[in-house]
């Protein structure tokens, strides 16, 4: 079973600050650096770490040519991304609070990631059969015809509806296997702000659905036609919560292509964003499967 990431590549730009700035304030950061990033980079790093193979579908400008490479490293088929020569890369400004709180706050600019065209979905469509897994998040343009034409191959779809914006309410949703998203994804799609609440709402919309809410530190929540499963967060001193989220769907996707059951994917899932939150970055901070496997 193959795994095509179709999504975000980006230059992290990461500011440790004692606050998040304020509307006219000037703040002085206590450190900065930069990392390769995305939702998408991050998710396809991820599954490689796991242990499964990805090839991740993209694009980035001239100036993120060491991403491509990074994710080489990372063992991730890099075969499709593209270059675009007169957009940038995509990049996030992001400010992590300091002493170890549990806080991000990012501003995303999309860059090459919004100049997908059709001709390119094609493309990549075309070295899929039926059955292949498809993931997708919401920092790329095209997210409605890549559902609808992934639907049409039968491929498997696994959706991240992050960062949540009002066009999501107008993707096929329908069409979804898997949906995975947090609290404020889930308030976006169903005005509500209990998870139970949430995931049962989501559930009774999207019925062939398997609903995957993630709570952070009260771990997650999964719904599908038949269970209800609760797995808790692991107890951890957190540092930097910035790629949590995506090492939790990186796992889980990995988990899901190779057999493993709804309930232990979750599981080490939830162990390997545990880890990813002890340590600073994004891509950087996601745990090898050694290191998983050592943990649980």
């Amino acid at each position: 079973m193959k795994i095509i990431n179709f999504g975000s590549i980006n230059i992290d730009h990461v500011y440790s600050v004692p606050h998040f700035v304020q509307p006219g304030e000037t703040l002085a950061s206590h450190s900065y650096q930069t990392f390769a990033g995305g939702k998408g980079l991050n998710q396809s790093v991820a599954i490689a770490r796991a242990g499964a193979e990805v090839l991740h579908a993209g694009k980035i400008g001239t100036d993120g040519e060491w991403l491509r490479k990074d994710l080489d490293k990372a063992g991730v088929d890099t075969s499709n991304i593209e270059i675009e020569d007169k957009i940038p890369t995509g990049h996030a400004i992001i400010q992590v609070l300091s002493e170890g709180q549990r806080e991000n706050c990012i501003l995303l600019f999309g860059g090459a990631n919004q100049s997908i065209q059709s001709s390119e979905i094609d493309d990549v469509l075309a070295q899929t059969k039926s059955g292949d897994i498809i993931l997708l998040q919401n920092e790329i343009n095209a997210v409605s015809e890549i559902i609808e034409k992934s639907y049409k191959k039968g491929l498997r779809i696994v959706l991240n509806p992050a960062p949540f914006d009002s066009e999501i309410r107008n993707l096929p949703l329908d069409k979804i296997d898997i949906l995975i998203l947090n609290e404020t994804e889930g308030e976006g799609l169903t005005n509500h702000r209990d998870p139970q609440t949430i995931v049962d709402d989501l559930a009774k919309k999207l019925p062939d659905c398997t609903v995957i809410l993630t709570l952070g530190e009260h771990g997650v929540m999964c719904r599908d036609k038949t269970e209800l499963i609760k797995i808790p967060a692991k107890e951890v001193e957190v540092v930097d919560t910035t790629a949590a989220g995506d090492t939790f769907i990186g796992y889980f996707v990995a988990e899901i292509s190779q057999g493993t059951e709804l309930e232990q994917a979750l599981i080490t899932a939830t162990q390997a964003a545990a880890i990813c939150v002890t340590r600073r970055g994004a891509a950087v901070s996601i745990p090898t499967r050694a290191e998983v496997t050592n943990a649980i």
